[in-house]
């Protein structure tokens, strides 16, 4: 555990489950310092896909993934911390997960306690293996003033935090098991006048990660630490550890400290204290006896907490200056919104689009690039993406009065129903028969390309299940035949390099001709694997950020944007002619017998 690195880097922290008033406290922290950005910046849950959270009075979202290899890769590569906040079984296998997964980890948290031993033992070695450090379990976490807030250390009240002056640095460094004693000291050292350089809770359960023997050798090397302060309990040999530290001088820095538990020596046996390692099975573990050790081998050692809180009080005095770069005002007295948008504000009188101006992003952009970047909620890159989506939306805008959208909206309109009516009635139809093929084309396009068998196979899974493959098949074009349409839309991946989503619907199409020759790739088709490829090659989506797209029906959107121009024209062109209410004549209707 280096502090000064720790120091020195811009941290990024992931969290493990989501308790919101631990992670929202260390926002407040990084907020009250002045930094432009959280340290948090993603959390491992399950749930929604964003949660929402004050920086200051501004709300913002933090993505939120069930596991962490579907963090995208670029954000992977910016987390240095973890913060684990699930429960106690899970612990093992989640932080198992993310130091496997994150590249550049130096350390974390975990603050469930009652982690099983057996766990703890495994993630000490997994760390030690990995050269990176781990506080817990049972740990409030990691704070290094003016830096770092890691867990719930120093409290979540941003009023606490405060008061324990943790916004400033100083040279005293505060140790301990207990995540409560820890908050208290820091509390003693800020009202007696001195500030702490870091600190940290080893944690309550029986095996801690992190040892008391790692964090002191962290406080030798660390360059603004001066004194050691260290709250100590009966049980376990830790101070036997510690005072070798000292008599062989890898120690020599000031130790101030206090071992509780002096109590239990009245007792004929042993009783077990607050937290699990806290109980002396041999007289070498009482509180009594291991004061007498640290005390010989150099180290202050007080007989009371009372006593202890004197000697904080008279370490060598430091002039502090509290300059704080941001109101407390700006922390408190805050209300959710009741819709979080990331599109569109207007802010008085000033509408904005993805963060720019109205008016100067509609002057400067074409329909397709402003329909593309609201779509995908950030402005795109690439002019292939633009003039793919300008294409898409002028094929589709209309395929006649005989598709059953355009057909309902003729009919509402008929019958004298307004515009928004009308066009409402042709959109209601949009489903699995009629305009959302697209999307489950795409759909059918990542997974043959993330299973990496062949387009036969693939096939094959379609005609077991007497499943028809979204994408392919048309009533008129065929093999020998081919849709003019596909055509003009698969020329646009010849721009790009890899095109794998093209690529796998042609070899799927290879494969259905064969079978039969108008089932070929047709306009959804074309329009799924061109547009995943454009996504994936030109805007750099990932393709766990794809199939996101398909579930939420991006794909869909754009033959829904486009087609409801052709209903709207649809029912302009009934109010021209006025033909009256429709009936269908009585020779146009089968009688069914069931």
């Amino acid at each position: 555990m280096d502090i000064n690195t720790l120091r020195n880097k811009d941290l990024k922290v992931l969290c493990i489950g989501s308790y919101h008033v631990i992670i929202q406290s260390i926002l407040d922290f990084d907020y009250l310092l002045g930094k432009e950005h959280p340290s948090v910046c993603v959390i491992i849950a399950t749930g929604r896909r964003y949660e929402r959270y004050f920086f200051g009075k501004k709300e913002i979202l933090l993505p939120v993934y069930s596991v962490v290899e579907e963090v995208p890769q670029d954000t992977q590569a910016q987390v240095s911390l973890f913060l684990n906040l699930s429960s106690g079984r899970r612990v093992l296998q989640s932080t198992e997960d993310v130091i496997t997964t994150l590249p550049h980890l130096l350390g974390g948290a975990i603050f469930a306690e009652d982690v099983p031993e057996k766990h703890a033992i495994e993630l000490y070695h997994l760390s030690q293996s990995k050269h990176m450090f781990i506080a817990g379990p049972a740990s409030v976490g990691i704070m290094i003033p003016a830096f770092l807030k890691l867990g719930a250390i120093g409290g979540v009240d941003v009023r606490q935090v405060s008061e324990s002056k943790l916004l400033t640095n100083g040279a005293v460094a505060v140790f301990s098991a207990s995540g409560g004693m820890t908050n208290e000291i820091l509390r003693v050292v800020a009202t007696s006048g001195h500030r702490v350089s870091f600190s940290l809770a080893f944690g309550g359960d029986r095996f801690p990660i992190i040892t008391p023997t790692e964090a002191f050798l962290a406080a030798q090397e660390d360059l603004q630490t001066k004194t050691i302060l260290y709250f100590g309990e009966l049980g376990g040999t830790d101070e036997y550890e510690l005072a070798e530290l000292l008599k062989s001088g890898q120690i020599t820095k000031q130790v101030v400290c206090y071992i509780a538990g002096t109590i239990s020596d009245i007792f004929p046996t042993p009783p077990q204290f607050g937290h699990a390692k806290a109980m002396a099975k041999t007289k070498d573990e009482g509180a009594r006896v291991k004061r007498e050790v640290l005390k010989e081998a150099g180290a202050q050692v007080a007989q009371s907490f009372e006593e202890f809180v004197e000697m904080i009080k008279a370490l060598p005095s430091r002039q502090v200056d509290d300059v704080y770069n941001v109101s407390m005002d700006e922390v408190q007295n805050r209300k959710h919104a009741l819709i979080a948008s990331s599109i569109s504000k207007d802010k008085d009188g000033e509408p904005t689009l993805l963060g720019q101006n109205l008016l100067d992003f509609s002057s400067n952009h074409s329909f397709a690039y402003i329909v593309s970047s609201v779509f995908l909620g950030r402005a795109i890159k690439s002019d292939e993406l633009e003039e793919f989506v300008d294409f898409v939306l002028r094929l589709l805008v209309d395929h006649g009065p005989y598709v059953s959208g355009a057909l309902n909206t003729i009919i509402a309109s008929r019958a004298g129903k307004d515009l928004v009516s009308s066009l409402s009635a042709g959109l209601l139809t949009i489903g699995p028969r009629f305009g959302g093929a697209i999307n489950q084309a795409a759909a059918n396009w990542i997974e043959g390309v993330e299973r990496g068998g062949s387009a036969e196979a693939f096939v094959e899974s379609f005609a077991s299940k007497k499943e028809y493959i979204a994408g392919i098949g048309h009533k008129k074009y065929r093999v020998d035949l081919p849709d003019p349409r596909v055509t003009e839309l698969l020329k646009f991946s010849d721009r790009l390099s890899e095109k794998k989503y093209t690529n796998f619907a042609r070899d799927v199409e290879r494969v259905t001709t064969a079978k039969k020759g108008n089932l070929i790739l047709n306009v959804d088709g074309a329009i799924a694997a061109v547009l995943l490829d454009i996504l994936s090659e030109k805007e750099g989506v990932s393709a766990d950020r794809l199939k996101k797209l398909v579930d939420t029906e991006f794909f869909n959107a754009l033959f829904v944007l486009s087609r409801s121009v052709g209903f709207i024209g649809h029912f302009l062109d009934q109010k021209r002619l006025d033909e009256g209410l429709f009936r269908l004549p009585e020779d146009e209707v089968a009688e069914a017998e069931v």
